[in-house]
């Protein structure tokens, strides 16, 4: 890989690119290091090369939208915090997207990105089973250092496990048997490490994605289908017959009558603070001051009852979609919805032919396991 690295178009650039793929799971730092070199090594390349990637594009457009309706929400955030710095985070992931869509990179190349993906998760995962089975993490659970919450380490889990899920219906009928030992083994190793998660809506939507890729499939190859349905029905025996933690919590949970583990009173908060300030939201990163007393004044300004036993104070909604209407209103939820929109469109519209190459597949099947998950 490091040969072929030298004779890409910019092998700097790509191999910032890559560093920040392989630190995105595992360090804080050094992610961030590798993107801001990355964003600068690009501009400079684009510039002496006088080629930004061609002509505007619908993409374009909608980056713009993007980043200016999170800027947008900013400046008339209901509440004061954090709402400008943190609108940062929407505008990176903006420009990463639309850098990358720019930058011309070789189907070669973008394998490299995928394949560093999954290996730094690997890395990310070994680290964090240290963590956990020797008493050496603070939260107990299994997580990826630099993605956080166990709950966002179960999506950002069940995103890898559909790339390595459309690695090996792609490529499995040219790989040698060594090749195909190691790609099974690194998918039931992103499999288990999901279910040790015990997030239970990260679990099934993981179980569903792998079938719904066997599905897209069956008209290139059918055998992923019978696989996939084989394994997940395996996998639900044996946690079920162990009674593993996540069959366990939903058993707890909805023996104490809260399926939702509280998130329903969460998104209460969340819903009251959108009907407050509709339009623009709290601000970016606010969640977390949604505070009774406001929901509290808010609903009797409105003319409405309030129960506070019904109601439940946290950082965030627990729901993308109850935090970008709370944080940034009807104009960010709009944002979100059209960037949303634009990749199912682009999704169903490239979806791959029988006879395309195994990159075609590949590429599409990890698009849709971001898109699902």
């Amino acid at each position: 890989m490091l040969d072929d690295l030298t004779k890409a178009r910019y092998p700097v650039e790509t191999a910032l690119l890559l560093a920040f793929c392989f630190f995105l799971p595992l360090l804080e730092f050094w992610k961030n290091f590798a993107l801001l070199a990355y964003f600068i090594v690009w501009i400079a390349n684009r510039l002496r090369a006088r080629d930004f990637g061609g002509g505007w594009r619908a993409s374009d457009t909608l980056v713009v939208l993007w980043i200016g309706a999170a800027y947008l929400a900013a400046a008339f955030a209901g509440l004061q915090g954090n709402a400008w710095a943190k609108t940062g985070d929407v505008a990176v992931s903006a420009l990463l997207f639309w850098m990358v869509t720019r930058a011309g990179y070789a189907s070669r190349e973008l394998r490299w990105v995928l394949g560093v993906l999954v290996l730094s998760t690997v890395v990310g995962l070994a680290h964090g089973y240290w963590n956990l089975w020797s008493g050496s993490g603070k939260s107990g659970t299994l997580q990826l250092n630099s993605v956080g919450h166990v709950n966002h380490t179960a999506i950002y889990l069940a995103i890898i496990l559909g790339v390595c899920a459309s690695w090996l219906f792609a490529c499995w009928r040219t790989w040698p048997a060594n090749r195909r030992v190691v790609a099974l083994s690194v998918a039931a190793l992103m499999l288990v490490s999901l279910v040790v998660t015990a997030s239970r809506a990260a679990v099934g939507v993981g179980f569903l994605l792998v079938v719904i890729l066997a599905l897209a499939w069956w008209p290139r190859w059918r055998a992923p289908l019978l696989a996939s349905l084989a394994v997940i029905a395996v996998a639900s025996a044996v946690i079920a017959g162990f009674g593993a933690e996540v069959l366990r919590k939903q058993m707890d949970n909805a023996a104490a009558e809260n399926v939702l583990s509280s998130r329903d009173g969460i998104w209460r908060m969340g819903t009251a603070a959108w009907e407050k300030y509709p339009w623009f939201g709290v601000g970016k990163d606010n969640y977390g001051r949604i505070s009774h007393e406001l929901v509290r004044s808010w609903r009797i300004e409105a003319g409405k009852d309030y129960d506070e036993a019904r109601y439940v104070r946290f950082p965030h909604a627990h729901s993308l979609y109850v935090n970008t209407l709370a944080e940034r209103g009807t104009v960010g939820f709009a944002s979100l919805a059209a960037v949303l929109l634009a990749a199912l469109t682009a999704l169903l519209r490239y979806r791959p032919r029988p006879e395309d190459g195994n990159f075609a597949w590949l590429a599409w099947g990890g698009a849709v396991s971001g898109w699902i998950v």
